[in-house]
């Protein structure tokens, strides 16, 4: 079974709380992942800031209750029920959501409702929601990313080969081969010969050399292409390639490169514009947005 979203799990931590006992967040954690018959896979899930999915959507189910004053918090990770979160249970509701906890007046007020357009909207909005805030981001942040991989992909494919030549020293000197800009800008392109479009250092000493072919092909590079690349490197009795399209590799040519003597690495033009925006080469940044949480730390040394 898949990690249940934040507002399927209001319900099952109310039921854990009912005792009306202190109960702590390992309790939930072992208690929920029993419910929901959880594997290991399914707790090794993680957001892109490394916390645990799980984890993190028990904490804003919790931090839900919270707000619509049924829950309570008495300490560092701790929790307990509170009258009102009696009341609710003795009802026996089927589920409690964000749309369940609404009918709390301070519940909106303790969510920021004053500063939206209309409670009808907040209403609505909540409806179908599903993720915490911090999966809201990341969606948010790779939707972004996408969108600027495939402008970045079109512009490569627009611009001329001396300027792709360019673009595939200097990426691959900002990830920490060829030695410098100067360098790696005789290497590439010196050749020529053979399906070879350059040589470059490997490391800033030149201890090993990589052979490499930069090509901005439209259609799917198959495994002929491949083969004699590879044909190429034997030639000069290479160990090690590169070769990079601006479109895509057929399942066979990637299938080829895992059973061959020497080391072959394709880059597909998906994979080189996720290596520039890592690298953060031809791209700037736009605009920059701090999540801050609270210093436990802080507040324990009072």
């Amino acid at each position: 079974m898949t990690v249940p979203d934040f507002q399927s799990l209001m319900l099952p931590i109310m039921k854990i709380a009912a005792d009306g006992q202190e109960h702590n967040n390992s309790e939930a954690w072992d208690a929920l992942a029993i419910e929901f018959k959880l594997t290991d896979d399914d707790l090794k899930e993680r957001l892109s800031s490394g916390q645990s999915t799980f984890k993190n959507r028990i904490a804003w189910a919790r931090s839900h209750l919270k707000m619509g004053g049924i829950m309570e918090n008495t300490g560092r990770g701790t929790f307990r029920i509170t009258d009102r979160g009696q009341n609710v249970l003795k009802s026996n509701p089927q589920r409690i959501d964000v749309r369940f906890l609404m009918q709390f007046p301070d519940y909106d007020l303790n969510r920021g409702g004053p500063r939206r357009e209309s409670l009808g909207e907040a209403k609505k909005e909540t409806e179908t929601e599903i993720q915490t805030p911090e999966e809201k981001l990341e969606s948010i942040y790779k939707e972004m990313r996408h969108k600027l991989a495939d402008e970045l992909l079109d512009q490569i494919k627009n611009s001329s080969p001396d300027f792709f030549e360019e673009l595939v020293v200097n990426l691959l000197v900002t990830m920490g081969y060829g030695g410098n800009l100067y360098d790696a800008g005789k290497a590439i392109g010196r050749s020529g010969d053979g399906g070879i479009d350059g040589i470059i250092k490997e490391d800033k000493l030149g201890l090993d050399a990589i052979y490499i072919q930069a090509k901005r092909w439209e259609s799917t590079v198959g495994r002929p292409v491949v083969q004699a690349f590879v044909g190429s490197l034997e030639g000069v009795r290479a160990r090690k390639g590169v070769l990079i399209t601006t479109s895509q590799f057929s399942p066979d040519a990637r299938e080829y490169v895992n059973h061959i003597g020497m080391k072959i690495v394709l880059i597909d033009g998906h994979e080189l514009t996720d290596l520039m925006i890592d690298h953060g080469v031809g791209v700037s940044p736009h605009a920059t947005y701090i999540v801050k949480k609270i210093d436990l730390d802080y507040f324990r040394g009072e």
